[in-house]
């Protein structure tokens, strides 16, 4: 389905340090285990040309350490501690609150309501 050279690219990309699988796959429009196989199969082909007598350099050659990629995550939310629903009809407004710990149970009422 794919061409040897589009595979041998994606491989290439995902080798490169900082770059994680899922985003090379994402941006070449394939699937991330798909990129993984390839690059398994990769690891395979290169274990073998090893084994078979490869060139020096190529069986000295040393696998890439995997790098640490720091990653910002948002800070800390606030826990949200009510559910409040306004609710309009023509000039009524009606606003009801709710204790997120009932969450479940104001779904259920909602759905109620909205029958």
């Amino acid at each position: 389905m794919h061409s040897d050279e589009f595979k041998a690219h994606a491989v290439a990309s995902a080798a490169m340090p900082g770059v994680s699988m899922a985003s090379v796959a994402l941006s070449l429009g394939i699937n991330a285990n798909l990129l993984r196989r390839w690059v398994r199969d990769a690891e395979v082909s290169l274990v073998k040309a090893v084994g078979d007598g490869a060139p020096k350099a190529l069986a000295n050659a040393q696998p890439a350490s995997p790098t640490f990629v720091p990653v910002q995550l948002p800070g800390p939310t606030a826990p949200v501690a009510d559910i409040r629903m306004e609710f309009k009809r023509g000039s009524t407004t009606v606003v009801v609150t709710w204790p997120m710990a009932l969450a479940t149970e104001c779904g259920a009422w909602l759905r109620e309501i909205l029958k």
